[in-house]
């Protein structure tokens, strides 16, 4: 038993290391160190694999591809016109609150995928004054619920595997509503620190046309394109107007917009998704959209496609997909999208059916066809069902009718045979390097209770707290949860810390939930590293942050965060 103990510190310790020093991909170290244990025969094969079927990880994994159907509903489109109204107090205040409501129920990863799209079509405020705080916003919202944060659920797999009682969906809601309300109050007051990295472009630089109609009953009817704010859209131009066979352009801010008007915009290919934004815009393509994600394809010199309109070759019944948009270089085009005569080189984005990889011509008209991340939303049918049977499977979990991952499992049965999501979207949003970790630190983590390491590393803690009681030794656990979240990823602190967390419980011989709360907790406080959540991550780049940005917004907030969390928890959950 001693030299496994031995053995498995020196694979932890390497484990922290590596880790911490980004040798190699968190999945990558974790798995080497599964593969370890097995092949020194500290764990059966059985059991090791055992590790991977756990529920709360089948769970979070059913989650995680739920969420493909839930980004793509009109929701999150919707967000935009709400949130991008008001001073910059009231959008923070928006746009946080929105933000946690949502990552208290859905996977805060694509939740924040989801929404930086949306503030960045903010017009009023530039977007790095607004990404950091929704990244930390969506951290806070993962607080509120068992499935707010791939963390919790992740804890709560290492409670059911040491045979404790599973945490309840709403355990720790108390705590992550004061948790929510007052981060996001914070973060209002400290948004205005943030800086303006935002930089011009003009409309050379975003050469994809793209073609909408402005439908019978739309609401944009009888005001004026100023006052629809068709032309203060970051990223997307109008630069043309066809009414009754007549084109104007440029575009007078004042004039009156009637049913029937075509509108031709200039913008990148993200620029889509404004267009969703806008109710009764019936955009070139729409109809044949089905929630997929869209393709770039590139016309082939050899393509009998050159020299042909989109309407005289009949391209949607031919090919199985609907073009959306047209790039020719940075030549800015002109006329109705499907009028256009086509030319070797241009870029089309498309929205694929089904058959449209499989079909043979394909390998001749194009180039390169490039899969994109962006996806095409959902119409107002299917979102609604989207929605709500996503809230009506949380609910039957709530209030015991049917267990979540049975619930789920129908869920995205639904959600394939309504066309809201497919296979190829399955496949890619699988999460395998989560599997991996969760699996392989749920091993170690029985390992390092069962050689008596974990009991050995809580002594260690005790004694750096002198051993002053219970409390300090709650307010450790806390602390090394955060510290390892900083340095390691919440995911891997998680995995470390719990261990640690019950053998000192078991040591004061105290209920177990304050510890495992402080597990919860600290392994999603990241606000002072850029590289401790993926979200900051995501964040990090697209506002271009600087590291100091985070230490000046984030510092105030860890702070305001961890003492409500060293207050509320041993205050209603006592040892």
């Amino acid at each position: 038993m001693w030299a496994d103990t031995w053995v498995l510190s020196i694979i932890v310790v390497g484990l922290i290391a590596c880790l911490a020093l980004g040798v190699a991909k968190p999945a990558t170290l974790f798995l080497m160190a599964w593969i370890l244990t097995y092949m020194l025969g500290m764990v059966e094969l059985e059991t090791a694999l055992a590790s991977f079927t756990n529920t709360s990880l089948v769970i979070l994994v059913l989650l995680v591809l739920a969420t493909a159907a839930l980004e793509k509903t009109s929701l999150f489109g919707r967000l935009s016109m709400a949130i991008g109204k008001g001073s910059l107090p009231v959008t923070m205040a928006k746009l946080g609150m929105s933000t946690a409501i949502l990552s208290s129920f859905s996977n805060n990863t694509a939740v924040v995928a989801s929404l930086i799209s949306v503030v960045r079509r903010n017009q009023l405020h530039a977007p790095s004054k607004l990404l950091l705080p929704l990244s930390y916003a969506a951290i806070l919202g993962g607080t509120l619920t068992l499935i707010g944060t791939s963390t919790n659920l992740i804890v709560n797999s290492f409670v059911e595997n040491a045979g404790l009682e599973p945490l309840g969906f709403f355990e720790f809601t108390q705590v992550g509503v004061v948790i929510v309300i007052a981060g996001i109050g914070l973060l209002v007051l400290l948004s205005h620190w943030l800086p303006d990295t935002s930089k011009g472009q003009d409309e050379q630089s975003l050469p994809y046309l793209l073609e909408a109609k402005v439908a019978e009953h739309s609401s944009l009817v009888g005001l004026s394109v100023a006052d629809n704010k068709l032309r203060a859209l970051r990223q997307l131009y109008l630069v043309e107007l066809e009414r009754s066979g007549i084109r104007i352009c440029p575009v007078p801010p004042q004039l009156l917009l009637q049913s029937g008007d075509i509108l031709r915009f200039s913008g990148d290919v993200g620029s889509v998704e404004l267009l969703h934004q806008f109710d009764g815009l019936e955009w070139f393509g729409k109809h044949q959209a089905k929630g997929q994600n869209l393709v770039e394809a590139v016309l082939a010199p050899s393509s009998s496609l050159v020299g042909s309109s989109l309407k005289s070759s009949q391209f949607r019944e031919g090919y199985d997909a609907a073009v959306m948009a047209i790039r020719r270089g940075h030549q800015q085009l002109k006329g109705g999208l499907g009028d256009i005569v086509l030319q070797a080189g241009d870029v089309l984005l498309l929205t694929p059916g089904d058959g449209f990889k499989s079909a043979e011509l394909n390998s001749r008209d194009f180039a390169a066809i490039n899969g994109l991340a962006h996806s095409v939303r959902l119409d107002d049918r299917r979102s609604h069902w989207v929605i709500f049977s996503f809230v009506a499977v949380i609910a039957m979990s709530v209030f015991e009718i049917l267990p979540l991952a049975k619930g789920l499992i129908l869920l995205l049965l639904g959600y394939f045979a309504m066309g809201a999501v497919s296979l190829s979207e399955l496949r890619r949003r699988f999460p395998l390097e989560l599997v991996v970790i969760v699996g392989s630190a749920l091993n170690l983590a029985s390992l390092m209770l069962q050689t008596g390491l974990a009991d050995s590393l809580a002594m260690g803690l005790l004694s750096l707290f002198d051993s002053v009681g219970v409390m300090a030794a709650f307010v450790g656990v806390y602390l090394l949860t955060l510290l390892l979240t900083e340095l390691i990823t919440n995911n891997a602190a998680a995995a470390l810390a719990f261990p640690i967390a019950y053998a000192m419980a078991l040591h004061f011989g105290v209920d177990a939930k304050p510890f495992i709360l402080a597990v919860v907790f600290g392994a999603s406080a990241s606000f002072i590293s850029p590289y401790g959540y993926q979200t900051n991550l995501m964040v990090f780049n697209a506002g271009n942050y600087k590291f100091s940005d985070f230490i000046r917004v984030g510092l105030p907030l860890s702070l305001l965060y961890s003492g409500i969390v060293i207050f509320m928890v041993p205050l209603l959950f006592p040892f």
